[in-house]
């Protein structure tokens, strides 16, 4: 198979071994693969300084905990690893603790295990446990099987302490493997959500307007847009966490100190990804209008006419989108000045669109026409992008004159 005349590069071959290969090599550079590559390294390498403490040093009948939590605390930030382990901890201390006051009272038969088990399950849902909750009665669940196994109350008791020890030894470790070794340090990600979000809408836009202008709104056609625009939902998730990543990277991060520029600030980014959550509803508005009704309107030079300037303005938005799918904050200054020309070239297609409607008396006496509440929703478009292109160009006037 010869190369692509655009990019002169062959496309990758479709075999196991060559995925593998490809998925290595990406690994080379910043991003996914690279970020599981370190994930993986650092848990083992916590895990077995664990073990070594736990079993070699401490000689612990049990010396599984501390490598099981040490695992657990290598997250993609600092942050979620302190915040993690904090939890984590709670939660264990919680299921030792009932397990060690229900044994010491009633004994270790079957109705304690069953007071034990119920009492954890409710603690475990105590929302400050997040996802940890599950470990209280797990934890407890350990406990009872190690407090039975032993030979007296008193030998229970140290056994359970060794276990809230051993715990706490893993926590330690995990977080200070995660502080030392390659700090995670995520600033690209916000970025990136703004991009995929930005990138998914532009492909959509760039879709719909062609076929407007043309007239060709099969249902079919605007059944598939209609989907699109109701699965922006999972992409607008999809990017807010990618901005949270970005700003709970900077907590407790070493690597910040050593970074000659100041902390980027993520709030023109969330603000940006805010809007466009928005601007999703109201493409989902678009396309769920297109897809009930317009192709029930009765055809005429007028409609021709209307969805032509409502083209060139889905175009104009188009091209908008296009500039934040590559937004980079190396080049945010000259990208800001873009986005504010290319909002106006929208603000033009809005004008002209809004003076043309008078003239049709379908959309000026039925507002609940098709006609009208595109039109409604033009406005709520243009809206946003404007401000969106505001949020960006205020961002980097405080960056500037933060220098």
């Amino acid at each position: 198979m010869g190369p692509s005349e655009w990019s002169g590069r062959r496309p990758a071959e479709t075999g196991r071994w060559s995925r593998c290969k490809q998925w290595l090599r990406r690994a080379r550079s910043e991003g996914y693969e690279r970020s599981i590559l370190l994930l993986i390294a650092k848990s083992t390498l916590a895990a077995t300084l664990a073990w070594i403490v736990s079993y070699t040093v401490l000689s612990s009948p049990a010396p599984a905990f501390a490598p099981f939590s040490a695992m657990l605390m290598i997250q993609v930030t600092i942050y979620q690893s302190i915040a993690q382990s904090l939890r984590y901890l709670a939660a264990v201390a919680a299921g030792v603790a009932v397990q060690g006051f229900i044994g010491f009272v009633a004994g270790a038969g079957v109705a304690t295990f069953a007071a034990v088990t119920l009492i954890a399950l409710v603690i475990g849902r105590w929302p400050r446990l997040g996802s940890q909750g599950s470990q209280v009665v797990t934890a407890a669940f350990f406990s009872f099987a190690i407090y039975v196994s032993a030979g007296d109350t008193l030998q229970g008791a140290a056994q359970l302490g060794q276990i809230l020890l051993l715990v706490l030894i893993g926590c330690g470790i995990g977080v200070l493997v995660n502080l030392v070794v390659m700090p995670p340090m995520r600033f690209r990600s916000a970025e990136h959500g703004v991009r995929s979000l930005a990138h998914a809408m532009c492909d959509l836009l760039s879709d719909m307007h062609p076929p407007l202008r043309e007239g060709d709104l099969g249902q079919e056609r605007t059944g598939q847009w209609r989907y699109r625009a109701s699965r922006m939902g999972t992409t607008v998730a999809e990017a807010q966490s990618a901005v949270r990543t970005a700003k709970e990277s900077v907590y407790y991060n070493p690597l910040r100190l050593l970074l000659r520029r100041r902390s980027p600030s993520f709030s023109g980014y969330a603000g940006v990804v805010d809007a466009l959550d928005r601007v999703s509803y109201q493409l989902a508005s678009v396309t769920r209008t297109l897809d009930q009704s317009v192709c029930h309107t009765s055809e005429g030079p007028q409609r021709t006419e209307f969805f032509g300037l409502y083209a060139d303005f889905l175009a104009s938005l188009a091209e908008i989108t296009a500039e934040l799918s590559e937004v980079d904050e190396d080049r945010l200054v000259e990208q800001a000045e873009r986005l504010s020309s290319l909002t106006q070239r929208s603000g033009d297609c809005e004008n002209r669109l809004s003076e043309r409607a008078e003239d049709i008396k379908l959309i000026i006496t039925d507002r609940t026409s098709p006609y009208g509440i595109l039109l409604v929703e033009v406005s709520r478009l243009q809206e946003e992008f404007e401000y969106t292109a505001e949020l960006l160009q205020d961002s980097v006037n405080r960056e500037l004159s933060s220098d």
